[in-house]
């Protein structure tokens, strides 16, 4: 007989000194006005019942942190798709964790947000609803899976918002759209009530035009939750998070002294000049503040992405079995009499019909990574599947002898004394595309969008794509670019506070 997990404990702590940059009324006024063809189509449902705001000492109402909610993450008063036709009528009758310890801490629901179905593609282009626009300039894309989201905040739509990363999902559509968006470490924040996409990969994301509402967004979600398998122990966030902390108190309220790596891997022939100028930006500010540059090499990156889609994938044709019509969600009817009674073929025409084609062409990919009938030289799973795992352990084996701090999830954590503190690199090849040239790209262009963010994913690490200024400071250089390009900071497990902090110190102090 399976054991109940523990009633949820939710902490008591409170965060006044959040400071939101509009009420509730005023947000969803915005909304309302952003709705019909011309909109960021940034929302799918909004959450005009909310409770009343509560006067402050002034008279006026007192703000309180407004979010967006990614449209594959539980909700028991709205609707929740995760973008597809699949979850076309599915209302949850529960709530997230991470929602509970929001409306805890005071924080207002507006809404759900536009997505990727079932957080599956790097443009917002694959939803059910439509394609989700780029508020910078609407005639590009938002970036992919978690856009409405990022439209949202760069909208100014609402004060923070909720997206999922599995390899890219939040850093992508961040960088497209100018605003944080932070991967945190695998484990840190609860993933119960988040509709799976692939499961080993899948982290809870948060994205913000403002590092200090992010910050203290990601300190209210920062909990242990025993509802989660995956989410990570307290002794071992204690332990993690001293170190981290103990190396900040070293830094004092600068940079000097820490040691930034630049892996040269992450230059790859698709990059663009635009992406590079905001990373040479990045790069000039922290070591004019005293932080010293230092080459490194991550060997397996070139792998990574390879890796990434095959065990995505794999996991995917798995978790996304259960939509077959009968019990919840999406049913397509008989096409006739000699149909009923057939239940092959009733699974077979409700999927058909409730899976886009980019959902259709993933879980084929995985099903077949997982197919364990013997070839001539092996099958599939042991060729592809087990091969990617292996290159998914050296991934993480890079990343733990470039960072000077132990991964203290390893069986064997050691200090690597000549390692780096964090590490610097564009969060992806180039600007947002238009939409106008989706339909030219090759059809493995937008795989390739992910080359610079999965393999963070793959090793757990935190990593936080920064807005940072591309204008040029070299002589001949061009002065504006179109577009956006972030640049990412990545850390060793568990250091998410010093990435923000870094991310606070690099990144553009403009109103994005």
């Amino acid at each position: 007989m399976r054991r109940r997990p523990p009633p949820l404990r939710l902490s008591r702590r409170t965060y006044a000194t959040t400071r939101p940059a509009q009420t509730a009324a005023k947000y969803l006024e915005r909304i309302r006005l952003d709705q019909g063809p011309e909109g960021l189509n940034a929302f799918v449902s909004v959450n005009y019942d909310l409770p009343p705001e509560v006067p402050g000492a002034d008279g006026t109402p007192e703000p309180r942190l407004c979010i967006a909610v990614k449209d594959n993450i539980c909700t028991s008063t709205l609707p929740t798709t995760a973008g597809s036709l699949a979850l076309s009528n599915f209302n949850p009758p529960y709530s997230a964790t991470i929602l509970h310890l929001l409306l805890q801490s005071g924080a207002h629901i507006l809404g759900k947000t536009n997505m990727d179905s079932f957080g599956m593609g790097s443009f917002g282009v694959h939803s059910s609803s439509g394609p989700v626009r780029n508020p910078r300039d609407r005639a590009r894309v938002a970036g992919g899976s978690s856009s409405g989201s990022a439209a949202a905040v760069a909208g100014g739509l609402c004060d923070v918002a909720l997206g999922t990363d599995t390899g890219g999902s939040t850093r992508l559509p961040a960088s497209y759209c100018g605003t944080y968006g932070l991967k945190p470490s695998y484990g840190l924040l609860s993933r119960h009530g988040i509709i799976s996409y692939a499961d080993s990969l899948d982290t809870v994301g948060l994205l913000a035009r403002s590092l200090p509402v992010l910050s203290r967004t990601f300190q209210i979600l920062n909990q242990h939750d025993p509802r989660d398998p995956t989410s990570a122990p307290e002794d071992v966030r204690q332990a993690v998070a001293g170190a981290a902390r103990e190396r900040l108190r070293r830094l004092g309220d600068g940079v000097k002294g820490l040691r930034v790596g630049v892996p040269a891997e992450y230059c790859p022939s698709e990059l663009s000049p635009q992406a590079l100028r905001p990373l040479r930006n990045a790069l000039r500010t922290l070591r004019r503040m005293g932080a010293e540059l230092v080459p490194v090499s991550l060997p397996s990156t070139r792998y990574a992405l390879s890796a990434y889609y095959v065990l995505a994938s794999a996991e995917a044709s798995s978790n996304l079995a259960r939509y077959d019509g009968v019990r919840y969600g999406f049913r397509a009817p008989a096409a006739g009499e000699g149909e009923r009674g057939d239940a092959a073929q009733g699974y077979a025409r409700t999927r058909t019909r409730a899976f886009g084609e980019e959902v259709k062409k993933r879980l084929l990919l995985g099903t077949y990574a997982l197919t364990a009938e013997r070839l001539t030289e092996g099958s599939a799973f042991d060729n592809y599947f087990l091969q990617a795992q292996l290159v998914r352990k050296l991934v993480k084996r890079d990343f733990d002898a470039v960072f000077s701090a132990p991964n203290v999830l390893s069986s064997l954590p050691a200090e690597n004394p000549t390692g780096v503190d964090l590490l610097l690199h564009p969060s992806a090849i180039g600007p947002a595309p238009l939409f106008s040239q989706l339909a030219e790209q090759d059809s493995l262009d937008a795989y390739v969008q992910d080359v610079l963010s999965v393999p963070a994913s793959l090793a757990g690490v935190p990593a936080l794509s920064v807005p940072v200024s591309s204008q040029g400071m070299d002589r001949g250089e061009e002065e504006e670019v179109e577009g956006c390009v972030g640049v990412s900071v990545v850390g060793q497990w568990g250091w998410d506070e010093l990435v923000m902090r870094v991310g606070e110190v690099t990144g553009d102090k403009g109103d994005h």
